[in-house]
């Protein structure tokens, strides 16, 4: 049990100093955290310049203690406010589009 209980301690670490990493970087952040199932937390990332990025934890849990100990500030849902803040730019827009037109076929 202990040795669970170091190993959430650490990922919840590392997980705190990529958020704050990556808000450093992006001028500050804001987050929300969507549950994967068994795979665990999605924690998703917008910068105040609209870079955007996800980590993933394996639990809830840990998703929100390495949130809360980057003082990321979470919002309830992925709305229309926050996904208006996203920037995406050619390499987003070639995958979406090689995805849903015009991409390799599924048969």
């Amino acid at each position: 049990m202990a040795d669970d209980t170091k190993q959430a301690e650490r990922r919840t670490t590392k997980l705190a100093k990529e958020i704050g990493a990556f808000s450093r970087a992006h001028g500050g952040a804001e987050g929300q955290l969507a549950y994967l199932g068994q795979a665990g937390t999605r924690i998703v990332l917008v910068g105040e310049d609209g870079t955007w990025g996800d980590l993933v934890a394996p639990t809830h849990a840990i998703a929100l203690a390495a949130a809360e100990r980057a003082g990321l500030t979470l919002q309830e849902s992925f709305d229309g406010a926050m996904a208006a803040k996203v920037r995406t730019g050619p390499y987003e827009w070639s995958r979406m589009a090689g995805i849903q037109v015009g991409g390799p076929s599924n048969g």
